[in-house]
């Protein structure tokens, strides 16, 4: 199983929207770098996900339920999307300035490049930030 990050703005899509729907398609995303980490996501690959632009917190876990698919919401057909439910939340969020303060994160995918809405996390950053959150 490989894990991941998502990105979502709160006020757009948050953790909480995706619990009260159960599942969600991952669509609109349109950078190439970030569609080809949909493309190799896989069912029962677990994600954080994290809230971008208010927040800046780790906040919860989903999980890959459909594997990649062409997005619905692109016309020109080019692009991909899956689809994930929630885990669970997590029992504190883990903050920006907390991932970004300790040295086994130092190397994530998440702060080489940052605009991106996916990426993928390594086992021991998994481990770390589930630490942080008080899920060990």
């Amino acid at each position: 199983m490989a894990h991941w990050l998502m990105k979502s703005e709160p006020e757009t899509f948050s953790y909480e929207d995706l619990v009260r729907d159960g599942k969600t398609v991952w669509d609109g995303v349109r950078n190439n770098q970030a569609a080809l980490y949909l493309k190799a996501m896989k069912v029962g690959d677990e994600a954080f996900f994290y809230h971008s632009q208010k927040g800046l917190e780790v906040v919860g876990i989903a999980r890959v339920v459909r594997e990649a698919f062409l997005d619905p919401s692109d016309p020109a057909g080019r692009f991909v999307a899956v689809e994930v439910a929630p885990v669970r939340a997590l029992k504190q969020p883990v903050t920006l300035a907390q991932m970004k303060a300790d040295p086994k994160l130092a190397d994530m995918k998440m702060f080489k490049q940052f605009r991106l809405s996916v990426c993928p996390v390594e086992p021991a950053e998994w481990k770390a930030i589930l630490a942080m959150a008080g899920e060990t």
